[in-house]
Formats: structure tokens, C-alpha cells, sequence
């Protein structure tokens, strides 16, 4: 893998995680109240947003597909750290009592899923030499919504496979999908 996708790879996640630890400042560990399958239907929403606006002419929201692409990195690490901390079980009596996480460990959670995705990425990446450079956007905002249909389907037969990988797995590639994405809006100067 070369120099320059390790650079390009650590920039977009910074900014990703720029967004992700400044909304935790203003909200919290909120997301802690989410089941797994609440946080992949928001992250579908936000893949088919960005497929909307590169199908559609007009576009009335004046919020690029830029910032949705970092939305969906930020919901999938948060999908792969409920996932491994477990989802809340809520009593009717503590309905609006969510333990917060702290800061610091939230944060090393997140840096540590997106070491993984980046570990992944530089496998697939030396097999594949570097395909996702001849890509377009939009192919990669499919994948990353196969990927959740993919998701959705395990998630409602409870989490079981017969042959296929677990949701981890998806989550971690719709991770450096949109960093590949990012990377290249980057590259080509669309701030859309």
C-alpha cells in the first residue's frame, strides 16, 4: 500500500473523528440509548441520502455528501462499540437515565474499531492494488448500501449465518468504503 492512501486514510478519519468527538461534547454518549438496529437504519438513511442527491438534480438541503459520508463512518463505529459493549436494557423507570461513557475510553474505542478498519483496508487493499481508486463514488455508495441490506437481513435472523460473514464484518468494510469516498471527494475537489 502506498505512502499517500495511509495519509489520505488518516485524514479523512481525522476529520471524521474531529465531528465525531465535538457532537460527543455537545450530546454526550446519547447514542448509548440506540439498539444496533436503530443505528444501521440511520446509517441507511444517510447512504441513501447521498444516493439521492448523486441521482438528483436539485438538492434542498444545503449539506454536502461530504458530511454524510463522515456520518456514516461515525454510526458504524458506534454500531461496532454497542455491539461489543452491549446494548442498553431499558426499564420503564429509567427511561431518560443513560449511563455516559467516558470521554477518554469512548475514544480509544474509536480509535481502536478504526485501527481494525484501517488493518483490513491494508489487506484488501495490497490483494485488490488499490481498485477502489478506479471507482466511482457512487459505486461505493451502493456497496455501502448492500452492506446495511446485508446487515438488516442478519440482524432480523438474530444475528445467524449460514456461509456469510457477521455484521462486524460489513461495518468494518462500510467504514473504509466511506473513507474511500471521502478520500476521493477530497482528491477532486467536490465539497458537495
Amino acid at each position: 500500500m502506498s505512502d499517500k492512501t495511509t495519509t489520505e486514510y488518516t485524514q479523512a478519519v481525522q476529520k471524521s473523528k474531529d465531528i465525531f468527538l465535538k457532537k460527543m461534547e455537545d450530546y454526550g454518549t446519547a447514542w448509548r440509548i440506540l439498539r444496533t438496529s436503530s443505528i444501521t437504519d440511520q446509517i441507511f438513511i444517510k447512504a441513501k441520502r447521498i444516493r439521492s442527491i448523486e441521482q438528483k438534480v436539485e438538492q434542498r438541503v444545503n449539506e454536502g455528501i461530504e458530511s454524510e459520508f463522515m456520518g456514516v463512518v461515525n454510526y458504524a463505529v458506534i454500531a461496532l462499540m454497542q455491539l461489543e459493549i452491549g446494548e442498553l436494557v431499558m426499564k420503564e423507570e429509567e427511561d431518560t437515565k443513560i449511563p455516559e461513557l467516558h470521554k477518554d475510553h469512548v475514544e480509544s474505542r474509536y480509535d481502536y474499531h478504526i485501527g481494525y478498519a484501517f488493518d483490513l483496508m491494508s489487506d484488501k487493499n495490497h490483494d485488490y492494488d488499490e481498485a477502489w481508486r478506479d471507482m466511482r463514488i457512487s459505486s461505493l455508495t451502493d456497496l455501502i448500501l448492500m452492506k446495511l441490506l446485508r446487515i438488516k437481513e442478519i440482524e432480523n435472523n438474530e444475528g445467524k449465518t449460514l456461509i456469510s460473514e457477521g455484521v462486524n464484518a460489513n461495518y468494518y468494510d462500510i467504514i473504509n468504503y466511506a473513507i474511500f469516498a471521502l478520500i476521493k471527494l477530497e482528491g477532486e475537489g467536490i465539497s458537495r
